[in-house]
């Protein structure tokens, strides 16, 4: 792996850096630990604090964290590779994993008191939910804050919040700046409202705050820094990884589960249909089912919509990547196309759960199937606003016609 953030590391002694093909090799040999819990991963609704721990012994939550705080320093490429490990055997946990690596490096854009004020504990993960649902006011050196924030996948395993908030306006009459704040778990209360039909192992509760609670300044950043190339974490931190803007990187964390997904079943669909024989009734018994072409067909689209999918996001992640350790800004036109293809990757991947699913017969109706299990979730990733298709796509193409985009990139 030579991703450009990789090559631009400097802050961490080589001997101290883990290679990233040991991080690799560990997150490997976790996808089966994961896989035999998947099913009690999805029905208890959350993801087991065993897991986390076995991550966190794994050292894949320093993944992207800064060397200034025993951090590795990869980048998005690598972030891709690890996801599509972990997912082949657990969808939710993957998808959990995968947000509590990226919020490391979502807090190394923040001001760097906030950087010390969580990882005064060296093992802290944060959970986030960003849409702007908190109420804040202005107080002296800070904000107060309250709301309710949907979504918080495994919130149940974290220290910290990562929560959407708009702040006052500074000035009269401009309009308000959105943006996230941090707060400590012990600030907030978990209430229990996530029962879905698809990545129910995320534990995705919502996450109160009924009296309002004081958040210092250095808690803040606006979507505007954030999207800056050059937000406030960047100033002490060298690497050009935490210079990449926001969307032009962070949503490859909750796409990239879902080839993982799609590959697991794609996996095991393999060795299960190669032992399947009909039982009778309209095809006749006995039949082997590996000898359909319809069978055949299906596995090749499954294969071919993870591979297309997971070529355009490293592609896309090693373009920006570069342009950042370059020096260059990453312009307007890689934002939107990254956005659309983090959006195509999970249409793929949904087409490729439909092929396998389609194909599994009625036994793929069990709860224990991966096969339904990867379906339903990959579909309950594309239901995620920020990789819904409709909506990014269109922004996409009023960029192209030349219209002002309509959307977040």
């Amino acid at each position: 792996m030579n991703s450009a953030t990789e090559l631009a590391h400097g802050g961490l002694e080589a001997s101290a850096r883990i290679p990233f093909e040991e991080l690799r090799r560990r997150a490997q040999a976790l996808a089966p630990v994961l896989r035999a819990r998947a099913e009690d991963t999805e029905r208890n609704r959350r993801v087991p604090r065993e897991t986390i721990d076995e991550v966190r012994a794994a050292e894949l939550f320093k993944l992207m964290k800064p060397a200034r705080f025993g951090g590795f320093e990869y980048g998005f490429s690598e972030l891709v590779e690890i996801n599509f490990e972990l997912a082949r055997g657990c969808g939710s946990s993957a998808w959990c994993v995968s947000l509590g690596i990226v919020h490391q490096w979502l807090l190394a854009l923040f001001p760097i008191e906030a950087q010390e004020d969580v990882w005064a504990n060296p093992d802290a993960i944060l959970s986030g939910s960003y849409a702007p649902a908190g109420k804040t006011s202005a107080a002296e050196g800070g904000y107060m804050v309250s709301g309710k924030w949907s979504f918080t996948s495994n919130c149940d395993n974290t220290e910290w919040y990562l929560l959407g908030v708009t702040f006052p306006q500074a000035i009269e009459g401009a309009r308000p700046d959105a943006g996230f704040i941090i707060v400590p778990r012990e600030q907030t209360t978990i209430e229990d409202d996530w029962h879905t039909v698809g990545l129910s192992g995320t534990g995705s509760k919502s996450v109160l705050i009924k009296d309002a609670v004081f958040v210092p300044a250095h808690r803040r950043i606006t979507f505007a820094e954030a999207s800056s190339n050059n937000p406030p974490g960047a100033k002490v931190h060298t690497n050009p990884l935490y210079k990449i803007p926001l969307l032009a990187g962070l949503p490859v964390c909750i796409c990239t589960p879902a080839l993982g997904m799609v590959q697991g079943a794609l996996d095991d669909f393999v060795d299960w249909i190669g032992t399947r024989t009909t039982r009778g009734a309209v095809a006749g018994g006995g039949a082997r089912m590996a000898e359909f072409p319809q069978v055949q067909s299906r596995i090749a689209e499954a294969a071919a919509a993870v591979d297309a999918a997971k070529l355009l996001l490293l592609r896309d992640t090693r373009d920006v990547e570069q342009d950042a350790a370059n020096g260059t800004p990453i312009s307007v036109e890689k934002r939107i196309r990254n956005r659309r293809d983090q959006a195509y990757a999970v249409r793929l991947s949904t087409q490729g759960a439909t092929a396998l699913f389609e194909a599994v017969g009625g036994a793929g109706l069990q709860m224990s199937n991966s096969v339904q299990r990867a379906w339903r979730d990959v579909h309950a990733v594309g239901r995620h606003i920020s990789l819904n298709w409709d909506a990014v796509s269109t922004m996409y193409g009023q960029h192209a016609l030349g219209l002002e985009p309509r959307g977040q990139y």
